[in-house]
C-alpha cells in the first residue's frame, strides 16, 4: 500500500507490521467490546448541516488548549505500550506531535521514560500519571515530570481496576509481555518490527524499571504493576498531588457529571471526557454522548476535551459542536506509528486535519470559535 488517504489505510498497515500481540493490545475492548464500537458508531451517527454560498475562502483550524495555541484541537492521547508499536515510539509521536504543533502526552506506561523523551525532543510534552498505591513512587513521578519541564500533569481517573481485555488474555499480553512461543513465530514474521527493537535499547517499562526498590529488571516488574493499581483512590488523594504539582492540571476518564463537578472542586483546569477507548467498563455510555451533559455542569469553570472514539476529522468537529474544547487521538495515531513510525504519526494527523477543514468549509464556518451545535441535524 502506497496510498495513504485515511486513518483506517494506516490501521490495514499497522495490522501488517506490528505484532499480532502489540497490535491486538492498541486495537481492543473490554469484555464484548460494546462500548468500543458504540464510540465510533454514536459520532457517526451525528450528522451536518451541509451549506453553500459563504465565504468559506480564509479557514482556519486553529484554537487553545491549556492557553497555548495548537494547530488544530487535537492532541495525542497517552498510550501504554506505545514503544512496543514501533521501536521508540513514544520519542517519534513527541516529534511529530511538537513539528505538526499540537499536544504530546506521555503515559506512566510507556516504554521510553520521562528521561527519555524529554532529552530527544525540544518541545514541552505533558504526562499522564496513574495514582499507584506505592505513593512515594508516585511522588517522584510527580518530579520527574517536573524536572523534565513537562507543561501540565494528566491523572487518569478510570483505571483503578483494570478492565478485561480478551484479546489480551488469549495472547498472553501482561506487564512484562510474556514471550510464548506463539507470540515469537508472529514476531518473526515482523522483520522490520524486529530489527527496529534490536536497534533500541528502550524495551521495558522505563518510567518504572530502575525507579522502585525491588524492580530492576522486566522479570520483578509483573508482580509490582499487579499489586499497585489502587481502588482506594480519592479526590482527596487527587487533590495532594494537584497540590504537590502547583501547576497545570488536566483530569481524564470523566463520564458523569457529578464527577466532572468534583474535578472542578480540585481545581482541574481540563477535564476528559473519557471512558478509556472502551477498555474498561464495557456497556458505559460513549463520550460523545456523555459529552454534552458533562459542558453544561461544567460550563465556562473549566475546559472540556473529549477522547474515545476520534478516527477523523470529522469526528473532531463533531465533538467541537458539541461543546468541546479540545480532544485527544489514542488508536488513530497508534494505527500510524505502527505503519511508519514518525512520518506515519505525521501522516495521521495531516489526515484528520484535512478532513476538519474540509468538513467545516462544506458547513459554511472558517473558524472553529464559530462552531456550535447549528452545524449539526438535530
Amino acid at each position: 500500500m502506497t496510498k495513504i488517504a485515511c486513518i483506517e489505510d494506516l490501521q490495514k498497515l499497522a495490522k501488517r507490521r506490528v505484532p499480532k500481540m502489540f497490535y491486538d493490545y492498541a486495537d481492543s475492548g473490554s469484555w464484548t467490546e460494546s462500548t468500543y464500537r458504540a464510540n465510533e458508531t454514536d459520532l457517526q451517527q451525528i450528522k451536518f448541516r451541509q451549506r453553500v454560498a459563504l465565504d468559506v475562502s480564509q479557514r482556519s483550524t486553529e484554537m487553545t488548549m491549556l492557553g497555548e495555541k495548537v494547530t488544530m484541537p487535537v492532541g495525542l492521547a497517552p498510550t501504554g505500550l506505545t514503544g512496543m508499536q514501533h521501536a521508540d515510539g513514544e520519542i517519534l509521536a513527541a516529534r511529530a506531535a511538537a513539528e505538526f504543533g499540537v499536544p504530546f502526552t506521555l503515559s506512566t506506561m510507556s516504554i521510553c521514560s520521562i528521561e527519555d523523551v524529554a532529552e530527544h525532543t525540544d518541545k514541552p510534552f505533558w504526562f499522564q500519571l496513574y495514582v499507584m498505591r506505592d505513593r512515594d513512587f508516585v511522588s517522584r513521578l510527580v518530579e520527574r515530570a517536573r524536572d523534565a519541564n513537562c507543561s501540565a500533569l494528566m491523572i487518569t481517573l478510570d483505571l483503578q481496576i483494570l478492565g478485561q481485555r480478551h484479546k489480551d488474555v488469549h495472547n498472553g499480553l501482561s506487564a512484562p509481555p510474556k514471550l510464548t512461543l506463539k507470540n515469537m513465530i508472529n514476531m518473526a514474521t515482523k522483520p522490520g518490527w524486529c530489527f527496529g527493537m534490536l536497534g533500541t535499547k528502550r524495551r521495558a517499562f522505563r518510567n518504572i524499571v530502575g525507579h522502585v526498590k525491588g524492580v530492576q529488571d522486566m522479570s520483578s516488574l509483573a508482580h509490582w504493576t499487579n499489586s499497585q493499581f489502587d481502588p482506594s483512590l480519592s479526590w482527596d488523594d487527587v487533590a495532594a498531588i494537584r497540590k504537590q504539582w502547583g501547576g497545570e492540571l488536566i483530569i481524564k476518564g470523566v463520564l458523569d457529571a457529578e464527577d466532572a463537578k468534583a474535578a472542578v472542586n480540585i481545581g482541574a483546569d481540563a477535564i476528559i471526557v473519557s471512558n478509556h477507548g472502551g477498555r474498561q467498563l464495557d456497556g458505559a455510555i460513549s463520550a460523545i454522548a456523555a459529552l454534552p451533559a458533562i459542558v453544561d455542569a461544567v460550563g465556562n469553570k473549566t475546559e472540556v476535551w473529549m477522547d474515545s472514539g476520534i478516527r477523523s476529522g470529522q469526528d473532531v468537529l463533531r465533538a467541537i459542536a458539541l461543546g468541546a474544547k479540545g480532544t485527544l487521538i489514542g488508536r488513530a495515531f497508534l494505527y500510524g506509528l505502527g505503519a511508519r513510525g514518525q512520518d506515519g504519526v505525521r501522516e495521521t494527523l495531516e489526515i484528520i486535519h484535512k478532513e476538519l477543514d474540509v468538513t467545516m468549509g462544506l458547513c459554511g464556518k472558517s473558524d472553529l470559535a464559530s462552531i456550535d451545535d447549528s452545524i449539526l441535524l438535530r
